[in-house]
């Protein structure tokens, strides 16, 4: 007689135990860590290269997420999170892991041509940590923050919750010869591909 426990035996299909974990402990592959709390860096990098795709990529490695697959999020920052202005984003980030992040990126080709990109934010007045992100590209710098400042606005005067003031991040750059790049990056959150 073949000995069955409540599933196999329900199921009439006693290997199923093999496959499965034991009743009442998790998987080992399945248990969860204890999730720390999210803190959102946000920075600012120029670059500049032979092409408008190397002057990205030199941007990326000049605030330390050029080994990242980068993944760009809607503009919501959810609650409990922590923002930290950083010259250079601190999380360690393997070659290839994806990098969850809002980011804007703007490209001056043409000698004296200017390029300037920028990330403005709120945060609820509820001590939430939740707010919202924007992102926007533009010539200069002013220019950037005055479309951050119409969109929160906008963004804000459409929400019930009620809003702190708008922050902001921007970089610019000018081209002199070889393409050039701004980028402002807020970067979330990094995840492997594979289980590590």
């Amino acid at each position: 007689m073949i000995p069955t426990t409540p599933r196999s035996g329900l199921l009439g299909l006693q290997w199923i135990d093999r496959l499965l974990p034991p009743l009442g402990r998790p998987d080992r592959d399945d248990r969860q860590l204890p999730e720390a709390p999210l803190t959102i860096e946000i920075g600012a990098a120029t670059g500049v290269g032979p092409t408008t795709m190397s002057a990205f990529d030199a941007a990326l490695r000049d605030l330390g997420v050029g080994d990242a697959n980068l993944i760009r999020l809607s503009s919501v920052i959810p609650p409990h999170a922590t923002l930290e202005r950083t010259a250079r984003v601190r999380k360690p980030i393997p070659w290839g892991d994806r990098l969850y992040c809002v980011y804007a990126a703007q490209h001056a080709i043409g000698n004296g041509r200017r390029a300037a990109a920028g990330i403005g934010w709120v945060l609820r007045d509820d001590h939430s940590g939740a707010g919202l992100f924007v992102e926007h590209e533009a010539e200069t710098a002013e220019e950037v923050e005055l479309l951050i400042r119409s969109s929160l606005a906008d963004m804000t005067a459409n929400r019930p919750e009620r809003f702190g003031p708008i922050q902001l991040c921007t970089s610019e750059t000018r081209c002199e010869g070889d393409p050039a790049c701004a980028i402002v990056l807020a970067a979330y959150h990094t995840t492997p591909w594979t289980r590590r």
